[in-house]
């Protein structure tokens, strides 16, 4: 493996010496080894690492968000980052290529009626104020990945969560299928969907849709709408889907009498969610590191899960059972921990950012039996109309 000065390094990448000094002195890419004499030693491995730095920081990430996007080297595989790199070049090409068709159409008029729409301009600044939005989405897709991964790699039960629930589903030949907030699609993507069976997938991110149409392709429709005002007629479905969905809604019972009212007579709603102690050894970790930080901005338990969904849905459904998908996690590699850490939707990396080597000695502590051990309770809602 070859070795390189700083100054080698900052050639190599076509950077300055100034910032892989700063990126030393912030942590957030250190040398492999300092010799005796002082000099800072980096390989492959840490250009590999510079690489990445330099196409988030091109996508518009900022550095705080960049360092804990990369605070393991397989935070996600070189492969990987360029993977969701090209998604997200991708989107900003698409938003820029509208940006420049909204802003042709108004010159056109404007060579016609001498004056200018400013509804027009108005949508053509939003369309140019895209790009927190495509960065957003990034973070989403990847984090959604990742923590779908720490489930694939270290889950007990050799039936996957995804294979587990499209069983339960038993969909038949001829019924007609909306899944809200679809996410990435991996419902489908792992599950080999019969071709007369008729999938709608939604979500309220446009840029989700997107990535599901570039992965999953034709043979599904797709939409984008909020689960308070569904899209769709009276009676329009026979099963709908809500995976790890309803807790994030603002309105449970507002998003449940749309879902009533586009299910058929004898439909069946599905709604998934988990307890109080699922994964709850990352919560005990992290606050025994900081008691400040929550992984959550709020218990989604508490808002729709296993001790309270019967009765919410209750309210709007006769007939609801229940389904407990048996399952723990025992994590092998700490850096796959990490990284799920860091993927949550909470507050942790506000306090982890400036503190990741110590809490990965943390995390390496926990690990001292060679595996880490994670509770899971997840369950299944059956609800008929």
């Amino acid at each position: 493996m070859a070795v390189y000065k700083t100054g080698e390094l900052a050639k190599k990448a076509n950077v300055t010496i100034r910032t892989i000094r700063y990126y030393d002195s912030i942590d957030l890419l250190k040398p492999s080894r300092i010799m005796d004499n002082g000099y800072r030693l980096y390989d492959d491995n840490d250009y590999l690492k510079l690489q990445k730095i330099l196409c988030l920081k091109s996508l518009g990430f900022e550095l705080d968000d960049i360092k804990t996007m990369t605070a393991t080297d397989n935070y996600t595989s070189f492969n990987e980052a360029l993977h969701y790199q090209l998604l997200a070049i991708d989107k900003k090409i698409n938003s820029l290529k509208s940006l420049k068709e909204s802003i042709s159409d108004i010159s056109r008029s404007m060579d016609t009626d001498k004056k200018l729409d400013w509804s027009k301009m108005m949508n053509a600044v939003e369309m140019n104020n895209l790009e927190a939005d495509i960065i957003e989405q990034y973070k989403n897709s990847t984090n959604i990945d990742i923590r779908i991964k720490l489930h694939r790699l270290y889950s007990n039960n050799p039936e996957s969560w995804f294979k587990w629930l499209y069983k339960k589903f038993r969909l038949r030949k001829g019924m007609k299928v909306l899944e809200i907030g679809c996410g990435n699609g991996s419902l489908w993507l792992e599950n080999n969907v019969n071709d007369e069976i008729d999938v709608s997938l939604s979500d309220i991110s446009s840029g989700m849709i997107e990535d599901c149409k570039s992965v999953l392709g034709d043979r599904y429709h797709y939409y984008v709408f909020d689960a308070h005002n569904i899209p769709f007629d009276d009676e329009s479905f026979d099963v709908i889907i809500c995976n790890h969905t309803l807790f994030y809604l603002k309105d449970i019972d507002k998003a449940l009498k749309e879902i009533h009212r586009v299910l058929k007579r004898k439909g069946i709603f599905y709604s998934t969610t988990y307890s109080d102690i699922h994964m709850k050894e990352n919560t005990d970790l992290v606050k025994e590191f900081n008691q400040k930080i929550n992984l959550s901005s709020v218990n989604l338990y508490e808002k729709f899960g296993m001790n309270n969904g019967e009765e919410i849905l209750g309210r709007h459904f006769d007939n609801v059972k229940m389904d407990i998908y048996d399952d723990y996690l025992e994590v092998s590699d700490p850096d796959d921990l990490l990284n799920y850490i860091l993927s949550c939707h909470g507050n942790q990396n506000e306090y982890l950012k400036d503190h990741l080597s110590e809490f990965k000695e943390l995390i390496k502590k926990k690990f001292k039996n060679g595996s880490f051990h994670i509770t899971k309770q997840a369950c299944l809602f059956k609800a008929v109309k």
